[in-house]
């Protein structure tokens, strides 16, 4: 009997090896990690503590934001994308993480097939902002004064290869200036060197752009939607200020490592979903400058994905830009 018993133990050890890394039944039972590929402040930031207070309210448990920020997102993306597929490391991701990135390097430390979006939270805007020592109340203005001050002018973004960086660099080409792009480790530090004059101009996401816009820190010259925001009315658009074909925003959204549970995945899916169902989460959203998105299903934000990559693909041929 004593091989019967052994026998037992082994097979009991293969199962409990090759079982799945996580049950929705309870889950979770320990505090789970949120990971901001960038630096505390900036958008990114904010939103993903937006997110995490309301996992961690709904899922009832602790929600950890954890910021790796460096290399336009991948030193995250990597972190997670090892990390053990239990649902209990989850990514604040963004457009970079799945589309832009894999564009623009040839090499990346992580792939993005070993990550999944489990939901979009919001397709935001970008305001077009100055330094007040920037003489210029308009966007035909700053193009002029630009134009008589080549490469003097330098505008910030949250790091190489970003949506802010690309979209300065398509209005750059647009515009026929010149400017020298300054990267940093995430928006909020780029914000921070534009508020002190360090740097002249930056695209910004609504989220961090509106307090010192609204304050008069900053001056906002356009928006990079096809149509005006309500939060700033009389702010033009940059298509309608010379430039049709110009038209930006970056998505964020919540992934997680691909090789995640079905069941853990469609839990935590269903507690984002009620998250962009829940009128205070969408309001607090809103009071940051994110408009936020209704639920998606899988194949919806599978196909969302598909469509951002094939237009910035388009983008970053158009630029002829490669970061390798």
């Amino acid at each position: 009997m004593k091989w019967l018993a052994s026998a037992f133990i082994v097979g009991l050890v293969a199962a409990l090896a090759t079982a799945p890394q996580g049950h929705a039944a309870d889950y979770p039972t320990r505090p789970i990690k949120l990971v901001v590929p960038y630096a505390a402040g900036g958008p990114t930031d904010v939103l993903g503590r937006i997110v995490g207070e309301y996992l961690g309210r709904d899922l009832k448990q602790t929600v950890i934001v954890e910021n790796k920020a460096g290399a336009q997102g991948a030193i995250g993306a990597e972190a997670v994308a090892r990390s053990d597929p239990d649902g209990y490391t989850l990514f604040v991701t963004a457009a970079s993480i799945f589309v832009l990135n894999p564009l623009l390097y040839k090499k990346l430390s992580y792939d993005p097939r070993d990550l999944r979006v489990l939901a979009v939270i919001t397709d935001a805007p970008m305001i077009m902002e100055v330094s007040p020592s920037v003489p210029a109340t308009t966007i035909a203005e700053f193009v002029a004064y630009a134009k008589k001050n080549p490469g003097k002018l330098n505008f910030g973004s949250a790091g190489t290869g970003g949506t802010v960086h690309l979209a300065g660099e398509m209005f750059k080409q647009m515009a026929g200036i010149e400017m020298t792009h300054v990267p940093y480790k995430g928006a909020g530090p780029a914000l921070t060197d534009l508020l002190s004059g360090n740097i002249q101009l930056m695209f910004d996401t609504l989220g961090t752009a509106l307090p010192p816009v609204r304050s008069g820190l900053l001056r906002a010259l356009g928006v990079s939607s096809p149509q005006r925001v309500a939060d700033v009315p009389d702010v033009p658009t940059i298509a309608e200020s010379g430039y049709p074909d110009y038209a930006v925003s970056v998505w964020y959204g919540i992934a997680a490592p691909s090789k995640l549970s079905d069941d853990v995945a469609d839990k935590i899916k269903a507690s984002l979903d009620r998250a962009l169902n829940d009128e205070a989460f969408r309001a607090s959203l809103v009071r940051i400058g994110f408009p936020p998105l209704r639920p998606k299903s899988q194949a919806e934000i599978d196909q969302f994905v598909d469509a951002d990559r094939a237009r910035w693909a388009q983008v970053v041929k158009t630029l002829n830009i490669s970061l390798d």
